[in-house]
């Protein structure tokens, strides 16, 4: 990374325009897919964290954003709100699952279990292609970056319809439809119906109906849920204190003990992606191998398509340094791999980047024979709970960023099940919660999220002038090098680079200039 006077580090990028389509992985559209590129030679963590707050992501070294109005799957930036998280019916059966397989040592079976976005949607050409001056082996590192996480099993019912059938009276009428309660009532009525015989005992209670059973449940379960104490509904046996549960915490699933004769330990370690890491290097070779299998197997690579230059330049060549900040984690900033270890042994490894106000998801590889595990649900379950983790540490380290969301492709639809999250505007650059997206983008591929019309982006580009520039070795703003340089006019190309990036990113990311 280049440093100047006072020690301050720069990012470095080239960039290379976007204005030719390819081959969309999603929807297999020849030429239907747009993005613009740069190549980072060096990036900081908190430029990263702006431009991917703009709209763009990286695949190893190679930065990209999509031209949402124009290409044919328009992919926009999700986030979820890691604090607010709670874990949905089918994110609480996938870590029970892992706890199961675990403890006794059963891998579940079905192909329901598996990931069902993989079949026929990874494509090596899904990614933006890069000009002819980079390695052609680039064009295929942004195929798969973001097919990552499997489609979560879909709950039976919510929690709010639970709450719904329960507050539901039924009809008197024998063709209404009857809630559990009315079920279970019933059953034990019948159960308990008295044999034929001299009749009622006087000396007893008489019987009460399963109706007013039911009205009585549905008092005591408004009155718990009157947080201030005042209920309107007084109900005839007040419901214990103990009665008042709150929601398992994501962090009480995953750390849920185990019996001490468990089958299996599952270990996960966190290592930079630095090879002078005596953990990183150590587990290199092993990582490489998981690597091609799991091409092979899930995505159907050719071995020479999954070397280990392959998987060096996508998983480990990253443009962030390493960085550490007293108010930071004290793992540090930039990018790492959390490796799942099972007896001793990588079955799963994910590649993130940790920066300044987020957890982002890059990558899952994992061994094939664990399929079943609905291992994409659960890593990304487990870098939510990390990211809760870093919280503590850094007050304003509390988003996870899942890359983007596709929702002109069904199958791409899933990440929208880790709620409550927010969609990028394309145009404003504001978050806004996804309940809000969703109704604009059932009508349109391409939409504009922000509700006020009058809103803008409020990091526009207001002078290009100021866009710094790496010439020659050195630092200068554009209006300096355009009185420098010789040869046919850039600034067309300036222009855009610096309305794409920003104001702010264009006055201290350097462009490079030959």
């Amino acid at each position: 990374m280049l440093k100047m006077a006072g020690n301050k580090s720069y990012t470095i990028v080239e960039y290379f325009g976007g204005d030719c389509g390819y081959r969309c992985g999603y929807c297999k559209n020849d030429e239907g897919n747009f993005s613009h590129g740069m190549w980072s030679h060096t990036m900081t963590v908190q430029d990263y964290q702006d431009l991917i707050d703009r709209g763009w992501r990286r695949s190893g070294k190679y930065v990209y954003k999509p031209h949402l109005n124009k290409t044919c799957c328009p992919q926009y930036t999700i986030r979820c709100h890691a604090l607010k998280f709670q874990p949905s019916k089918s994110h609480k059966k996938v870590m029970k699952k892992i706890s199961k397989f675990i403890s006794k040592g059963e891998l579940p079976k079905g192909e329901d279990d598996g990931e069902p976005m993989d079949n026929g949607m990874v494509c090596e050409e899904a990614g933006p292609r890069e000009p002819s001056k980079v390695c052609h082996s680039e064009v295929k590192c942004a195929a798969i970056t973001d097919i990552q996480k499997e489609l979560p099993e879909r709950a039976d019912v919510t929690e709010v319809q639970k709450e719904v059938a329960d507050a539901t009276p039924t009809e008197s009428s024998g063709t209404s439809r009857k809630d559990p309660v009315s079920v279970a009532d019933e059953r034990t009525t019948t159960a308990a119906a008295p044999k034929p015989g001299m009749g009622a005992d006087p000396g007893r209670p008489p019987c009460r109906k399963a109706k007013d059973l039911r009205k009585e449940r549905r008092l005591q379960k408004e009155q718990i849920r009157q947080a201030d104490g005042v209920s309107s509904i007084v109900s005839p046996t007040p419901p214990a204190p103990a009665q008042l549960k709150l929601p398992k915490a994501l962090e009480d699933f995953i750390n849920e003990s185990l019996p001490e004769n468990s089958s299996h330990c599952l270990e996960v370690r966190l290592v930079p992606v630095n090879f002078e890491d005596p953990q990183f290097s150590a587990s290199y070779q092993q990582s490489v191998a998981l690597y091609a299998r799991y091409q092979m197997a899930i995505h159907g690579d050719d071995p020479s398509e999954c070397s280990e230059s392959e998987f060096r330049r996508f998983l480990c060549d990253s443009p962030l340094e390493a960085e550490h900040s007293p108010d930071g984690p004290e793992v540090g900033y930039g990018s790492f791999h959390q490796q799942y270890w099972l007896d001793e042994r990588i079955v799963a490894v994910g590649v993130i980047d940790i920066l300044p106000t987020c957890v982002s998801s890059v990558y899952l590889y994992y061994h094939p024979d664990f399929a079943s595990l609905s291992l994409g649900s659960y890593s990304a379950l487990r870098e939510i709970a990390f990211t809760r983790q870093l919280q503590k540490q850094s007050p304003k380290l509390s988003y996870y960023y899942l890359g983007f969301y596709i929702h002109s492709c069904p199958k791409m639809r899933y990440k929208g099940q880790y709620r409550p999250s927010d969609l990028l505007c394309p145009e404003t650059y504001a978050w806004v919660p996804i309940e809000q997206c969703l109704p604009k983008l059932e009508n349109s591929r391409y939409a504009r999220f922000n509700q006020d019309p009058d809103a803008g982006d409020a990091r526009v580009l207001k002078d290009v002038g100021r866009a710094l520039v790496l010439y020659k070795r050195a630092v200068m703003p554009y209006a300096a090098y355009t009185r420098k340089r010789k040869g046919s006019s850039d600034e067309t190309e300036v222009q855009q680079y610096a309305s794409l990036v920003g104001q702010d990113c264009a006055e201290r990311i350097l462009l490079y200039r030959s």
